[in-house]
């Protein structure tokens, strides 16, 4: 039995904040839906996964989006029961067990920029961010993201999930074609195991920011089919 879920909530990826769902966000609350943005602190993966729990607690039953490392946050609190239907956006799609670090080394990405920034965490070289991460942005734009990027910490990329609710609940993915980031068919292969609806669309690893109208649309159909 399906139900009409009015509530989205967004966790960001890794090297990112909440900021870059704005316009995505709009649309969505313009079509009538409350919208929860989460800002993960990427400092651990527990942490990240309390923030979120905090988030969909307070919002009620849901639909839960990732981007890229969020996909790893998702599925571990996706099976939290106000967690209706599960949106991977650009984001890896674990199975028990899994990490984000694995999943992302086979078939490896075709960047090679992320580096270490001091203390265990990770970042984008900024000057490779506009090619790596968001080259269907602005320049400009691209170089305000790399230089306000979010370090996260190594040891997520190592960090296990303990559920998979995707093998219960309805799943989407969207799978940018020119992701750099991750390997597309890296996203195809865990969309394809997982079960889910797959959307293709031509762009980058930010392709949240230039094509949200297309996210928005593959949201209320999993806001409209969720269980």
């Amino acid at each position: 039995m399906t139900q009409q879920i009015k509530n989205v909530v967004l966790v960001h990826g890794a090297f990112a904040d909440g900021s870059g769902w704005k316009p995505l966000a709009d649309i969505l609350t313009k079509d009538g839906y409350s919208v929860n943005v989460v800002q993960i602190p990427e400092t651990s993966f527990a942490a990240d996964v309390a923030a979120t729990r905090r988030v969909l607690e307070k919002a009620g039953p849901s639909v839960l989006v990732g981007h890229s490392y969020g996909g790893m946050v998702i599925t571990e609190v996706g099976a939290d029961t106000n967690a209706k239907s599960l949106v991977y956006v650009m984001a890896f799609e674990p199975d028990v067990g899994e990490t984000a670090g694995e999943l992302n080394s086979n078939p490896p990405p075709a960047a090679n920029s992320v580096e270490p920034v001091g203390d265990g965490f990770l970042a984008v070289k900024p000057e490779a961010f506009h090619a790596d991460f968001a080259a269907d942005l602005p320049k400009d734009v691209a170089a305000f993201m790399a230089i306000s990027q979010v370090p996260i910490t190594q040891d997520a990329f190592a960090a296990k999930v303990t559920a998979a609710p995707w093998k219960e609940k309805a799943s989407f993915a969207i799978v940018a074609t020119g992701d750099r980031m991750i390997n597309p068919e890296t996203e195809r292969r865990m969309a394809k195991r997982a079960g889910s609806e797959v959307h293709e669309i031509a762009g980058s690893h930010a392709l949240f920011v230039v094509h949200p109208k297309e996210i928005a649309a593959v949201i209320e159909k999993a806001a409209a089919g969720a269980k």
